[in-house]
């Protein structure tokens, strides 16, 4: 299965609203083009390692909750129409939780 077009859409908008605060917390540069959901689930997983890698704890935690951010990024590409909006909320919940835990 494919992505449906609001679940792209809500991917588009989670890229847009996260993806600045993600590259700021590594040191990279803020991407200047859209990310596809793939490469946007890349960044998750690199800040995920970078901060799962220091031993600050708060940093740490980031890094779990950026884990399962990414884990619902993932099904939200294959689930069904259906379900991929709440997919979707979790992953948006785990990933403003990492940012603020992180910053």
């Amino acid at each position: 299965m494919s992505t449906s077009t609001a679940a792209a859409t809500t991917f588009a908008a989670l890229e847009a609203c996260f993806a600045a605060d993600l590259a700021a917390i590594i040191g990279s540069d803020q991407p200047q083009r859209s990310l596809a959901p793939t490469r946007f689930i890349g960044l998750v997983k690199e800040v995920r390692d970078v901060l799962g890698a220091s031993g600050h704890r708060p940093w740490q935690e980031a890094s779990k909750d950026l884990h399962i951010a990414a884990e619902h990024l993932t099904d939200a590409l294959t689930a069904p129409a259906d379900d991929q909006a709440g997919v979707l909320a979790w992953a948006r919940t785990h990933l403003r939780d990492a940012i603020t835990a992180a910053t």
